[in-house]
């Protein structure tokens, strides 16, 4: 719209501005012209009336030409008395020869110019025509109009000429919205698909409709999700065979090391043994969280309302026992202003574990892991080495442990990149921080919800 009104404005001025000189111009030549006409008219119809003077006749003859000019006409003997005025009648035998206009119209010309009136003062056009009585000149016919009177007229063209663009503006722009509506809208609808597909709906398709351009657009849209909505399938189905196939062989590798384990002779054997139950351990882990990762983001439960103070103490109490010295310590759980979210039960439990599990992995013995529940979000704070800045994302990719798992006890690097995929589909948010001046502040919030949304739940 805002390109149709610019170049439709571009060629209102190109072809208006010219057109509006034109007729300013053809306004007030023909004001003039008429001028000149009925100048002419009256000098000719008073040519037998001013010897001798014919008062009544000439007074008529003032009166109905000034009604036709819409100005003043004035009758002159070829003296320059004035003998008929139609503006008033006291002027008659007044000397009006030191008139420029008059005293040329008294020499034979015709004359017209725009002058100050000493009288008025004001501009006026005056025209003047000799009245002639064969070769002689026997008076002069002078008619003045005033200035601003032609601009008024000229005004008044050209504003209807405005008028005119105006309303040709006007309709375009609405042909111009219609059309672009047209062209729009399927746009918008294949924007609304692609943030749908983005928020993870992957069963969505684009609507195909609109220009043929429009429609082999959503056509592809449509192919390109069905060919990734095919490789997470493929994906999703991969690590979960993989990871449901290595249960039974570390099973088995288990057992086998426990037995070894058992008719171990001596005590650095069996250290050695219980290293590779350890590591059994860790990968069992790593394959159930991958099983978990390929399934994370699928909303297969249903969201509910869920009260952030109970959930916490839930988490405080499952992990108290498994806090290996370290003190749990639960605060905000009571507070008025927390308001409940809307997430699956399931979902948010693992995020927690998570969150909490990290902070007693990372802490020392006989340090505080304090949960703290907040608007809209629960934090979880330990006193551990903390996390450099430059990883505070990093650590969120999978198999990344970030400095302190590095340095520290083996992890699977995994948990951080599970509770963010569990939070995508409930808006929100994983992250951590480095604390003052020592730890790590790790914490889940949601978005604050709307009316709708919350009625919608």
């Amino acid at each position: 719209m805002a390109a149709v009104g610019y170049v439709l404005v571009l060629a209102l001025i190109a072809l208006g501005l010219p057109l509006a000189l034109s007729l300013k111009d053809r306004v007030n030549d023909e004001v003039r012209s008429q001028a000149h006409s009925q100048a002419a008219i009256v000098a000719t119809g008073a040519g037998s009336l001013v010897q001798p003077p014919n008062e009544t006749a000439l007074n008529r003859l003032v009166r109905s030409a000034s009604e036709t000019v819409q100005g003043r006409v004035l009758i002159v003997d070829k003296a320059g008395l004035v003998l008929s005025d139609s503006a008033s009648a006291e002027t008659a035998g007044s000397d009006y020869s030191s008139r420029p206009e008059i005293a040329g119209a008294l020499q034979g010309s015709s004359e017209q110019f725009e002058r100050t009136s000493d009288t008025l003062g004001e501009r006026i056009l005056a025209t003047a025509d000799p009245i002639q009585a064969g070769n002689r000149v026997t008076g002069a016919v002078r008619i003045t109009q005033s200035v601003d009177e032609v601009h008024a007229a000229i005004n008044k063209s050209l504003l209807g000429l405005g008028l005119l663009a105006l309303l040709v503006l006007a309709f375009a722009l609405l042909v111009a919205a219609v059309i672009a509506n047209q062209i729009s809208r399927p746009i918008r609808r294949l924007e609304v698909s692609a943030r749908h597909f983005a928020s993870g709906e992957v069963e969505e398709k684009a609507e195909i409709f609109g220009s043929r351009e429009q429609r082999s657009l959503a056509r592809s849209f449509n192919e390109m999700t069905s060919r990734v909505k095919r490789l997470l399938k493929s994906q999703s189905d991969f690590v979960a065979s993989a990871s449901h196939q290595l249960r039974t062989p570390l099973t088995g590798l288990r057992l086998r090391v426990e037995a070894l384990r058992d008719d171990a002779e001596n005590e650095e054997s069996r250290a050695e043994l219980d290293s590779g139950l350890a590591e059994i351990d860790r990968l069992s882990r790593m394959v159930d969280e991958l099983l978990l990762l390929s399934r994370a983001g699928e909303v297969d439960v249903p969201g509910e309302d869920l009260d952030l103070g109970e959930i916490a103490r839930e988490a405080r109490g499952r992990w108290n026992r498994a806090s290996g010295g370290r003190t749990l310590v639960l605060t905000g759980a009571d507070r008025k202003d927390i308001d409940a979210v809307f997430s699956a039960r399931a979902d948010l439990d693992r995020i927690l574990d998570v969150l909490i599990e990290n902070a007693i992995h990372y802490s020392p013995e006989e340090s505080v892991v304090e949960i703290q529940v907040v608007p809209a979000g629960i934090r979880v704070l330990d006193e551990g080495s903390g996390i450099d800045p430059e990883e505070r994302e990093a650590v969120f990719q999978r198999f990344e442990r970030g400095r302190s798992g590095r340095e520290g006890r083996k992890g699977t690097g995994l948990g951080l990149a599970i509770a963010r995929e569990l939070a995508i589909p409930w808006k929100a948010k994983i992250s951590v921080e480095p604390r003052q001046p020592a730890g790590t502040i790790a914490s889940v919030s949601f978005a604050k919800r709307t009316d709708s949304e919350s009625s919608g739940s």
